[in-house]
């Protein structure tokens, strides 16, 4: 008897701990198979293959949590019982609120399996209406942004920027003469309906020379047949105006859809607590459409954008003479202080950038599908300085740079595995217009490239997946440019590139530098998910990049920014090596994010002040070239608390150090640590009324080079020697931000929602480190903005 009651014992005591599987097919509100699905029930997680099926093994028994999710989709949460094995199919339905998300991520079907995400919502996208990319992202830990006066703004990402930072829109890569640090993304951020960040170059297919990151737009997409359009109107006290954007989308699964997004700005110069910043208006006019034709196993895509934007650049930067560039950069008075006007007067930018893409995608079978493109992208950069006369209307620079590319994607998945490789194929023209009567900074030149890459990603279980990816890039450039025959010796180019020579033309040399670079790039990674939502990624990669026009060509005064810029022919490719790696967690009313990284740049290219140079123009800072290895460290955090049911709280820091390892000092213009903290209060009930305070400090930059020289001013008619401090950064400072916002149901389909908020709230002076003009003026001062959005 007693050992009938053991054999009970261990049958129950199995019964209990029975491991069970859990299989099904997730479809979406068409009852169409949804690949990429993650589904989740107790400690197994698993995605849906591309015919909409899943498969969870050795699941445990009883009551478990299922949660199923997929981006632009509602959810499903739900409580299941399991005793025996389980067939679970599962609905999808669209989350209108979610698409018009913009998600910071990765992307399971063409991004990066070991790279960390995260989401910024649709009401962060529509709050920058009226701005631009980069200070979209930098609400972004990890992120910040590089600033030319108050509208030139460019991301930085784990300190690096520019063209280690490459920005795809709508899977082409944006060519936009990005070289210079005051040349800000040619992309109206109201066209964008998800963006995923990359931090390091793990995204092989978009190029290998992402050392910092990859900033990857995508335009909202509407699988519904459904008609949905969007006007959103800003007005902004501080440059007194402000912007409209309207779009309209048709959407379908098959058969024909489109949409078309229209944006107009205007604004004049913004002011600081104490004084008006001359000449800081900016407009801009952009449109973008795109008409798409689907069947299940084939689609094409048209698509074009143009931005038009004319940037004005404070008149303060632009000096006359060494005493007051001086006194202009030691006592942190402007030069230039005058009436608020909306005019835009010389210097001042005038960009034009046109894209138009082709694409098809073949479906060669369930798994696998085949992609053509052609892109073609066309910038015109005018750049106008203080002339004299009638002069003054003509461009001092006239860049005209046309780009051809044509891409071959395969992609591929059988039981484990899933496989992408591809090719690419460029021509880019640079035209620099001599007609302008200036010798052009940048030269014409052209460029061809060829790549190849191949990347694949094994998934060993429901929670582990390997990931690694291998990229050729082949590159040569030629350029034809005139250098003064005094500059070409002064940086000693005789020895070394004598064979570049192949005219003379009075006190100027005639040369055609041609460069060849042949790179390779590679990454490995892993995504591994642990018990109770926690998920670990780590990612190793290998990057290049070559030096770009700027660096190798400048010479002579960058006229928007006031400053003289000299490039170096000796220039070698940089090499980045950098780990990656995230640590999330996720409770039920909380969840983090951890993010160090350890970056080594091999001959590291950046710009370093030496000296003032007195032209014809006047007196202007000189910047230089050059050349080191670098190391950079650092870590990003972000954590999200919902406090209760209508409070939350956000926390995110982010440092970095940049360290010049060949000659043993900080790093120039690296982002200082920065801490943010925003707290929310909704309710939904109550025409979703949102209200939040967020509290933005940024440290004083303790961890910087001396660059200070010596230079001679005129003190009582006699040339006095005297130091510039030029490598100072400027104090920390601490901003509060408010906004307020409710929608208002005003139809079945149609709502109205309305924010006010406020920027700077307490009105405080302060200088950012990096703004290249804080050497001549104070930030913004405080900034009313009121918007108004129709969705319909």
């Amino acid at each position: 008897m007693r050992f009938n009651y053991i054999l009970f014992f261990l049958f129950v005591s199995c019964l209990s701990f029975s491991q069970l599987t859990v299989s099904g097919v997730i479809t979406d509100e068409n009852g169409l198979p949804l690949r990429d699905v993650h589904i989740h029930i107790a400690n197994k997680t698993s995605s849906t293959s591309v015919d909409g099926a899943y498969v969870l093994k050795d699941v445990p028994e009883g009551n478990q949590k299922m949660y199923i999710s997929y981006i632009g989709y509602k959810p499903i949460d739900e409580m299941i019982n399991l005793t025996i094995d389980l067939t679970i199919n599962r609905q999808l339905f669209p989350d209108v609120v979610k698409l018009d998300a913009v998600a910071v991520q990765q992307s399971k079907n063409t991004k990066s399996e070991s790279s960390n995400e995260q989401v910024i919502k649709g009401e962060i996208i529509e709050k920058y209406s009226s701005q631009t990319l980069g200070d979209a992202l930098k609400e972004i830990s990890g992120v910040s942004i590089l600033k030319t006066g108050s509208t030139i703004v460019k991301p930085v990402i784990n300190g690096l920027h520019s063209t280690r930072v490459p920005i795809i829109n709508d899977n082409v890569r944006l060519e936009d003469q990005q070289w210079g640090t005051e040349h800000a993304p040619n992309f109206n951020i109201n066209s964008a309906g998800k963006i995923t960040v990359i931090k390091g170059a793990s995204a092989l297919q978009y190029g290998g020379d992402a050392i910092g990151g990859v900033v990857i737009v995508e335009p909202q997409i509407i699988r519904k047949d459904t008609l949905v359009g969007k006007t959103i109107l800003d007005v902004a006290s501080n440059g007194r105006g402000g912007s409209i954007s309207s779009s309209i989308q048709k959407g379908n699964v098959y058969g024909w859809s489109w949409n078309a997004l229209g944006t107009f700005k205007y604004l004049g110069d913004r002011e600081t607590p104490n004084y008006i910043l001359s000449n800081s208006g900016n407009r801009e006019q952009n449109f973008s459409g795109s008409i798409r034709y689907a069947k299940e196993k084939y689609n094409f895509n048209v698509m074009y954008s143009f931005y038009n934007a004319q940037i004005g650049i404070i008149k303060a930067s632009h000096i006359g003479n060494v005493n007051d560039l001086y006194n202009s950069i030691t006592n942190k008075i402007p030069s230039v202080k005058g009436d608020f006007t909306y005019d835009l007067d010389a210097p001042r930018q005038e960009v034009q950038h046109h894209l138009v893409k082709l694409n098809y995608q073949q479906w060669i079978n369930d798994a696998s599908s085949l992609d053509f493109q052609y892109a073609f992208q066309f910038n015109n950069r005018l750049e106008f300085d203080v002339r004299r006369g009638s002069a003054n209307n003509k461009a001092a620079l006239d860049l005209q740079l046309a780009t051809h590319t044509f891409l071959i994607d395969y992609k591929t998945s059988f039981e484990d595995w899933k496989l992408k490789t591809g090719v690419n194929f460029g021509y880019q023209n640079n035209f620099a217009n001599t007609n302008t009567g200036i010798r052009p900074l940048i030269p014409s030149y052209e460029k061809l490239d060829f790549g190849y890459y191949g990347i694949a990603s094994y998934s060993i279980n429901n929670s582990l997946v390997l990931e690694s990816g291998l990229r050729y890039d082949f590159t040569t450039i030629e350029a034809t440019k005139y250098y003064l025959k005094s500059r070409w010796e002064e940086r000693g180019y005789n020895a070394m590139f004598s064979n570049f020579i192949v005219g003379e033309e009075g006190n100027q040399w005639l040369t055609k530098p041609q460069f060849n670079y042949h790179n390779l790039t590679g990454n490995i990674g892993l995504r591994k998910q642990f018990h109770h939502d926690i998920e670990w990624l780590v990612n190793l990669s290998l990057a290049s990049r070559n030096p770009n026009p700027s660096e190798l060509f400048s010479d002579g005064l960058h006229h928007s920014t006031g400053q003289i810029e000299l490039g170096d022919l000796r220039l070698k490719r940089e090499q980045s090596f950098k780990v990656n790696t995230t640590l999330k967690k996720n409770w039920k009313s909380f969840a983090f994010q951890v993010n160090p990284f350890v970056n080594h740049i091999s001959n590291f290219m950046y710009l370093r002040p030496i000296g003032f140079e007195t032209t014809i123009r006047g007196a202007f800072p000189v910047w230089e070239f050059e050349q080191s290895d670098a190391l950079l460290v650092g870590i990003d955090f972000n954590s999200d608390w919902k406090i209760s049911e209508h409070f939350s709280h956000e926390v995110s820091f982010a440092y970095v150090s940049g360290r010049n390892l060949s000659d043993k000092e900080d790093l120039i213009d690296m982002p200082p640590f920065s801490l943010n903290n925003k707290i929310q209060y909704r309710k939904e009930d109550w025409h979703n009324w949102i209200m939040e305070l967020k509290s933005e400090l940024v440290f004083r930059q303790a961890q910087y080079p001396n660059n200070n020289f010596n230079t001679n001013i005129i003190v009582d008619d006699a040339l006095t020697p005297v130091l510039v401090d030029i490598s100072s950064p400027p104090k920390g400072y601490h901003l509060l931000h408010f906004s307020n916002g409710m929608t208002f149901k005003i139809s079945k389909k149609n709502s109205l929602t309305t924010t006010f908020s406020v920027q700077n709230i307490l009105n405080t002076t302060y200088r950012d480190y990096l703004n290249r003009q804080r050497f001549f003026v104070d930030e913004l001062g405080r900034n009313f903005q009121f918007q108004i959005k129709l969705n319909f």
